[in-house]
């Protein structure tokens, strides 16, 4: 039977038009009114500047190390996301309320404190980075360091997306499944994996979203080298430090335009998820 949807009605009372329309200005003046100037600003250049701008090495670069990150990040939270929602719903065990509090840390803590961290733990002067260093292996102020921040800082999402998802579903038709037989590979791509996809691709999204404009922790671990270890967050500012204003505004309308391509996936996946919940 097909889920009641919730009821919507318009502003009855001068109030209600009021807050409506406060939301919409802020709204406007918060999120969209900054999004629109920046792509202003990269036109008020002239296409030429544009084309200049966008064919810069250090953009190229910049570009392509944001998006290295960002697919090796998305994939291993992913599966780290997959097996810790499974491990803390599916088992009771001594250590599981710890392991949903540890979840929480990359939430609580600032980027800038956990890049400090892993640079304390993996620079030079730290008894692993003296290893590493002896091994021709450098983690730190390179592209390495700035994927392990990045992972930690998205680690949270797709887990804590799963995870009260799995509560609710229940492990009823695994243990059915189980009991004719399956192996727990075909369990988890039969009757798992299809009851958890949706969440998988929003947890996909807020990832892509979080690992592409990443900046503190990156900032720290990376050393900020041009055509080497800047990230486009971290060439925004650096543009914009050296008064490169055009150069910096085209860069940011790049960041822009990814973010707004995760937005339209993001509501775009929204909507099947509420065709398919009021189908059952």
């Amino acid at each position: 039977m097909p889920a009641t949807s919730t009821s919507r009605r318009q502003p009855a009372t001068a109030i209600q038009w009021l807050l409506l329309a406060l939301g919409i200005v802020a709204a406007g003046l918060l999120l969209v009114l900054p999004l629109a100037m920046i792509f202003a600003r990269v036109a008020a250049g002239g296409w030429t500047l544009l084309v200049e701008n966008l064919s810069a090495d250090y953009l190229h670069h910049a570009f392509g190390l944001t998006v290295l990150a960002t697919v090796v990040t998305i994939p291993v939270n992913l599966a780290f996301g997959i097996l810790f929602a499974w491990c803390v719903t599916h088992y009771r065990f001594r250590g599981r309320r710890l392991m949903l509090a540890l979840i929480d840390i990359p939430y609580a803590t600032s980027p800038v404190v956990a890049g400090l961290c892993y640079l304390l733990l993996y620079g030079a002067e730290s008894v692993v980075g003296e290893w590493l260093s002896g091994h021709d292996i450098q983690l730190m102020f390179a592209w390495p360091g700035i994927i392990m921040v990045t992972i930690f800082v998205t680690s949270p999402y797709v887990a804590r997306l799963l995870i009260p998802l799995m509560q609710t579903q229940g492990n009823e038709e695994e243990q059915a499944a189980l009991l004719l037989g399956a192996s727990g590979w075909q369990i988890f791509r039969k009757v798992s994996l299809p009851k958890i996809r949706w969440a998988l691709l929003y947890g996909i999204m807020i990832t892509n979203a979080r690992a592409v404009g990443e900046f503190g922790a990156v900032s720290v671990v990376s050393g900020a080298t041009l055509n080497q270890t800047m990230t486009l967050p971290l060439l925004v500012e650096q543009l914009n430090n050296d008064y490169k204003t055009a150069a910096a505004f085209t860069a940011a309308a790049i960041l822009a335009l990814m973010a707004v391509l995760t937005l339209v996936l993001k509501t775009w996946l929204e909507r099947r998820v509420q065709v398919r919940q009021a189908r059952h």
